[in-house]
């Protein structure tokens, strides 16, 4: 009997030292990989409120460079039908997290405050962070919270928009300025209306501004007015994903100008290489217009003319990408007229901004347009009053610009502090 208990004694030790033998291996190798799990490293790039974004999202470590995140989001936005903006959050893990990526979508509406729209964009940046912290160490530590009226039924949601997706705004502004020796007074109002649907996109923009100055020297006081009024509408018509056709037409006059009355009407075509739902991250489109024009003058051209119509055509080329190395956009900008190749005018814009190593980023700029068209331009020479208030537009064969930009940021990178007293 004792053998026998003895015996049943020895097998179960050995299943209890076999067992410990199992599990602590098993448990050791969980523990290192919870322990060696990096923490989250984020890093931020968009056009919105970083501040607070770190402010309020503390359970992340937040980083100003990209190398040394290992959760890097790119936000980028573009303004849709409602007035207000589209922002695409893509997320993309580096490191412990190199196979989990997200993307997300937030819409605002014109309506929505600065505080609103980051509130609901911090909400949407942390549902895109939850599958890293379920990946972290922070895994246990989420709270989940579902908000709903406790009924625990589905409501219906009536979706129906009342505007048909019109959107209006109604807009004014004026302005003094005073000194001793000049003053002027400015003021412009206006009507805008953008209907969006998938495949139409309607606008109409109604515009008033005038603007008085008075300038005194050696006692003589010199005077300007300058006003304008113009009205411009366009029918945008969806034909695929990369085509497009639309047509333009408005009516202006300007005092600055010389137009006692123009109007015009143009129809247009555009090709995007791109698919237009990557508009977000890219796009290079050709749009080409043809279409008539007529001037009525305010005072006879340098040409003899009081009035005239003319044929013209153009080419616009525009290229825009939005990547994680920066940010390209340029526009090349053709135009002349069809009976006269030798009126023509070219614009070439654009803006270049690229993160070169740690820290460092520079920025380019600039703009060039060669002017051969101005055939509104007044005879005769202009005056003193001219040159000084600026009243009339003046000959010129080009206008250009450039500017550079170089920022290098160095120091703590992991601080989380917001602080913005004085």
């Amino acid at each position: 009997m004792l053998k026998i208990v003895t015996e049943f004694s020895n097998v179960i030790v050995g299943k209890l030292v076999f067992f410990f033998l199992l599990i602590i291996p098993l448990m050791a190798f969980s523990q290192e990989e919870q322990e060696e799990k990096a923490p989250m490293r984020l890093f931020i790039d968009c056009n919105c409120d970083k501040n607070y974004l770190r402010q309020e999202i503390k359970y992340v470590g937040h980083v100003r460079d990209q190398a040394q995140a290992n959760i890097k989001l790119f936000i980028y936005d573009i303004a849709n039908g409602s007035g207000g903006r589209t922002y695409t959050l893509d997320f993309e893990g580096k490191g412990d997290y190199k196979d989990i990526f997200g993307k997300l979508s937030y819409d605002t509406t014109a309506n929505m405050t600065n505080d609103e729209v980051r509130q609901g964009l911090l909400k949407k940046v942390q549902s895109g962070l939850l599958q890293y912290v379920l990946q972290s160490g922070l895994a246990d530590s989420i709270t989940y919270t579902v908000n709903n009226d406790g009924t625990g039924e589905v409501q219906e949601v009536d979706f129906t928009d009342p505007w048909n997706n019109w959107i209006f705004e109604v807009f004014g502004e004026a302005r003094l300025n005073k000194e001793s020796s000049r003053k002027s007074f400015n003021y412009t109002v206006g009507f805008e209306s953008d209907h969006v649907t998938e495949n139409w996109r309607i606008r109409t923009d109604l515009r008033l501004y005038q603007a008085n100055s008075e300038y005194i020297q050696n006692d003589e006081t010199y005077t300007s007015e300058r006003f304008r009024y113009s009205v411009d509408g366009s029918i945008v018509r969806s034909l695929s994903d990369h085509w497009s056709t639309g047509v333009f037409a408005g009516a202006r006059h300007d005092t600055f100008t010389n137009l006692d009355f123009r109007y015009y009407f143009t129809p247009a075509l555009e090709y995007n290489i791109f698919p237009y739902r990557e508009v977000l991250r890219r796009e290079i489109t050709f749009a080409y217009k043809i279409g008539f024009f007529h001037n009525d003058y305010i005072e006879p051209t340098i040409f003899d003319q009081i009035s005239e119509g003319i044929f013209n055509h153009s080419l616009d080329v525009q290229v825009r990408y939005r990547q994680q190395w920066g940010n390209v956009y340029a526009r090349l900008l053709g135009s002349t007229f069809l009976n006269d190749f030798s009126k023509n005018r070219v614009q070439l814009n654009g803006n270049l901004s690229v993160r070169l190593i740690k820290g460092l980023s520079v920025r380019f700029s600039g703009r060039f347009e060669l002017i051969r068209d101005q055939i509104n331009l007044p005879a005769g020479d202009a005056s003193i009053e001219d040159v000084l208030l600026q009243q009339k537009q003046i000959a010129t064969d080009f206008e250009t610009g450039f500017s550079i930009g170089l920022s290098y940021t160095f120091g703590s990178a992991y601080n989380n502090i917001i602080n913005t007293r004085l």
